[in-house]
């Protein structure tokens, strides 16, 4: 879709996760029945299991069927109070007997170890320690999240040392929070315990030592936190290694996910996490004929449901039949088709509008880092380009000027600059004009510098200067060599009839300017400005309209028109008047 290549990386240790096969049930009810069933067996064996739900509210329900069991477990979903303590349910979760039920696991950014994370664990100890001495408020749950549940955890054991840090830790917290006058909210004692833990984990348990021995007499809190964190992690480490080793033995982390996902990416992404770093372990995945993805693709549940109840006892018996595994993940696979043809008619949908945004923020960034000159010379170009319409609107450079609707052309032109070019041009007939044009194809040639059409109102003296006079040349250069305009035997005169309206709206604007007495920083700053809220206004307007067009564009499927070639002419014609 992104013509963007891609390779595999491989495993950095052999994986010998074993996927066991899955199993098809008719009913939601018999399906939540046996993932219970096999948590609970897991956790007598004291495996550790990590249940994968697709909804907030599914993992909430097994987390209700679970307590009906008394089976200590921790949920890891999008809820505040669960989300704020995510990689301390993480680091606990490949612990012996621990249970995790998650939604999409997809993302997480902390690693299921088996045995326990020391380092998480580590802060865990020394903040329930130290805490509770340092501030006295207690903590808000959805900022904070619930507590971690241990039940069922082996208990970490500290030497002599740590405990003794710790409870110098604690004694000290003590002393600094009563000799302290303001009473120290949660978040700031917590705070203070993460730095000190940073600290610790940036200099080192030897430098710590060293670093407090030369303190002679009590060291700051920061110390003591820093060396008793230190050592606990010493004493952590050694815990969760032995306990790691144990888990191995028992099998290692145990998967299960409950349902299929409409992406088999994400299914692959939780049977990841057992196996890792060539760890053993073990997935499940267990779908009901009642799931949301089969409900959402039409499947007949119903004639599913009564298919099971004939090949076995019951709707709530497991299937592990190939057969009806195949056509389960089939299912899937036209699933995940069916979101990539979403996915791919966006980008193509958006590849549109990506060649007008490049446009527009090329534009943009030259008024953003061009000097004062460029601007002008933008807005020079846009008054030019608004005579010009102006005048091919009302010529025909292939019939003779005689023709010309030559009253509506000085109408239109005198409102372009208000009362400025009204005033100077309200003595000016038409038939001037009409004699000035014949004057021109009398005479045949002219002198294009300080060019004026005869018996017509004389522009302002404004282009003094060489650049001024340059960028009036090059306007005219555009002119002569402008391929898009009509072209026939009265061409010249249409050019110079731009040329001449042209610059005399440049100049009055010029003359105005100078008028003003400002300074000419401020003026540029004025026109920079202007150019900019204008592009940004006509730019989020036209999103609005491109946004609107996208949504009512598939109504033409049912003509027999293709929608994207639609959107595309209409989406290039709202860019060109936009423009315009």
């Amino acid at each position: 879709m992104f013509k963007m290549p891609v390779i595999e990386v491989p495993t950095n240790l052999p994986n010998i996760r074993v996927d066991l096969p899955i199993q098809a049930f008719a009913t939601l009810r018999g399906k939540w029945q046996y993932v219970r069933e096999e948590v609970e067996s897991m956790f007598q064996l004291g495996r550790p299991v990590l249940v994968g739900t697709t909804s907030v509210e599914s993992s909430e329900y097994l987390s209700d069927l679970l307590k009906s069991r008394n089976i200590p477990h921790n949920v890891l979903n999008a809820r505040p109070k669960y989300a704020a303590r995510e990689a301390e349910i993480i680091a606990q979760a490949g612990r012996k007997h621990a249970i995790t039920i998650s939604t999409n696991m997809a993302g997480r950014g902390t690693d299921i170890i088996l045995g326990g994370n020391p380092k998480m664990l580590a802060k865990e100890i020394v903040e329930d320690n130290v805490l509770p001495f340092l501030s006295h408020d207690t903590p808000d749950v959805e900022t904070e999240g619930e507590s971690t549940s241990h039940k069922g955890l082996s208990k970490i054991k500290l030497g002599p040392s740590s405990l003794a840090l710790l409870a110098k830790a604690a004694i000290m917290a003590k002393y600094v929070h009563k000799s302290e006058s303001n009473e120290w909210s949660f978040q700031k004692a917590k705070s203070a315990v993460m730095e000190s833990i940073e600290m610790s984990n940036t200099i080192g348990l030897e430098k710590l030592q060293e670093r407090v021995a030369e303190v002679t007499e009590m060291y700051p809190l920061c110390d003591a936190i820093a060396l008793a964190y230190a050592t606990v992690l010493k004493d952590c480490e050694i815990h969760c290694f032995d306990e790691g080793a144990e888990v191995k033995t028992l099998g290692g982390l145990h998967v299960i996910g409950t349902s299929l996902h409409e992406s088999r990416r994400i299914d692959n992404q939780l049977r990841g996490r057992a196996g890792r770093q060539g760890d053993p372990g073990s997935t499940r995945f267990m779908v009901s004929l009642q799931d949301e993805m089969f409900r959402k693709f039409n499947l007949d549940t119903e004639w599913a449901v009564r298919l099971i109840s004939r090949i076995t006892d019951g709707e709530d018996i497991a299937i592990e039949s190939n057969a009806v595994v195949k056509q389960l993940l089939g299912l899937q696979i036209n699933a995940e088709k069916y979101y990539f043809g979403i996915r791919k008619n966006l980008v193509e949908f958006d590849e549109v509008l990506e060649v007008q945004r490049k446009h527009i923020y090329s534009l943009r960034q030259v008024i953003l880092s061009g000097d004062s000159e460029s601007c002008s010379e933008q807005i020079f170009q846009y008054m030019q380009a608004v005579v010009d319409e102006i005048i091919l609107g009302n010529v025909d450079p292939q019939k003779p000027p005689k023709t010309w609707d030559l009253a509506k052309l000085l109408d239109e032109l005198a409102s372009l600059g208000g009362n400025l070019l009204t005033e100077t041009f309200k003595e000016t007939q038409e038939e001037d004009l009409q004699s000035s044009l014949e004057q021109i194809l009398r005479y045949g040639s002219v002198e294009v510098d300080n060019f004026v059409l005869p018996n017509m109102p004389v522009p302002p003296n404004s282009f003094r200067g060489i650049r001024k006079r340059t960028s009036s040349a090059m306007r005219w250069f555009a002119m002569c060599v402008d391929d898009t305009s009509k072209k026939g035997r009265y061409t010249n005169i249409v050019n110079l009839l731009r040329k001449y309206f042209g610059d005399f709206l440049i100049a009055t604007y010029l003359e105005v300017l100078q008028e003003s007495r400002h300074h000419d920083a401020y003026i540029r700053g004025i026109e920079r400005e202007a150019l900019l809220k204008t592009l940004d206004m006509l730019w989020k307007d036209h999103l609005v309209n491109m946004n609107k067009l996208s949504s009512a564009v598939n109504v033409r499927s049912f003509g027999h028109r293709n929608p994207l070639e639609e959107y595309k002419i209409d989406g290039c014609r709202f860019f060109i008047s936009m423009l315009s």
